[in-house]
């Protein structure tokens, strides 16, 4: 990697699970309970660890060396960069969930293409390797519903979305809409916020600096955030809000620059679901040349409107031009949207 640089695009799992009903006297903490010796141990097989973390009475957010992890009762979250082993973490996670007597329910592994594919590791270098992994690390009795796409953009096909979902459920069992944001070729200005400069202090501290400079805090101020600053440079940060979560991960070097934005949301509660109003304040704290974005809506249909408002609330606000709008449904797993934006000038 030290040739190359790198590797900004995360591996996203995430896993969904069950009370067994013949289970008495459910606890509500489910997933909650796992130890932190046993995540630990389930972080070294992926080969990343936990550098800071905070939590409320909706869920456990970790910040990791590489990327994010979160636990709720019943689901867990988990993107990993660089050259991460995340598909290692299937198998211990879905054993530990058995020990709560909870059963899988779902699963949903997506990523973007890698700026450095070369430098991956077996199977990270063919998406049909992934998937079998995936698929053997997966009971196979229970998901019945299983589906993997590659959604490939006509004007950009170097920059696709990568998604393999298997559901034990022809719907979807929740109405969350994730939103996951990767965005490259970051405004060069804006990338001098995450680097360390003499005299920031320690990481926790440096990283507030990160977080106030950059603007990160404007994006949800209702959220508290954990974050984090690597060095000489680099940046992770978890948000909670409620049961609502929200992640930011930057490498600023130039030639490489990449950050991500992710956040779960409800679309019609409260005024906190305008998705296009979030995605603007997000992507204009890197001002990047090229943006994608994968929606993904759960127990609600696919809502044409919320795209197309997306779509003119990054022209007017940030000048990007949607080039591509690609959409694909998942059973179990809910429909996916994947846009593709660079600057009006292009």
């Amino acid at each position: 990697m030290a040739v190359s640089g790198f590797e900004g695009f995360e591996k996203r799992l995430e896993l969904r699970f069950f009370h067994d009903n013949s289970t008495p006297n459910k606890n509500p903490m489910g997933l909650r309970l796992i130890d932190f010796e046993s995540l630990d141990q389930v972080l070294t097989q992926v080969q990343c660890t936990v550098v800071s973390a905070v939590a409320n009475r909706s869920f456990d957010a970790y910040v990791l060396s590489e990327s994010s992890l979160f636990v709720y009762p019943t689901k867990i979250i988990i993107k990993t960069c660089g050259t991460t082993q995340l598909l290692k973490s299937i198998r211990p996670f879905i054993h530990l969930a058995r020990t709560l007597n909870l059963t899988l329910r779902a699963c949903r592994y997506s990523r973007g293409s890698f700026i450095f594919p070369n430098s991956q590791p077996f199977p990270y270098t063919s998406f049909e390797d992934e998937v079998v992994i995936v698929e053997d690390s997966l009971p196979k009795e229970s998901l019945r519903h299983r589906k993997a796409s590659v959604m490939t953009p006509s004007n950009n096909p170097s920059r696709a979305w990568h998604v393999f979902t298997a559901s034990a459920d022809v719907e979807p069992d929740e109405s969350v809409v994730v939103v996951e944001v990767c965005m490259t070729e970051l405004d060069r200005v804006n990338s001098l916020s995450f680097f360390r400069r003499k005299g920031d202090g320690n990481s926790d501290s440096a990283g507030k600096e990160m977080t106030r400079l950059s603007g990160i805090d404007l994006i949800n101020e209702n959220a508290f955030i954990c974050d984090f600053a690597f060095d000489p440079c680099g940046y992770s940060m978890n948000g909670v809000d409620g049961d609502r979560y929200s992640t930011i991960h930057v490498t600023p070097e130039d030639g490489f620059s990449y950050a991500s934005f992710e956040c779960g949301l409800s679309l019609y509660d409260d005024g906190r679901g305008d998705v296009a109003e979030v995605l603007s304040r997000a992507i204009d704290v890197f001002r990047p040349s090229c943006v994608s974005i994968a929606t993904t809506y759960g127990g609600e249909d696919y809502d044409r409107e919320v795209t197309k408002r997306v779509e003119r609330v990054l022209a007017k606000n940030l000048g990007l031009k949607c080039r591509s709008r690609l959409m694909d449904e998942f059973p179990g797993s809910g429909t996916v949207v994947f846009q593709s934006f660079t600057p009006r000038r292009r």
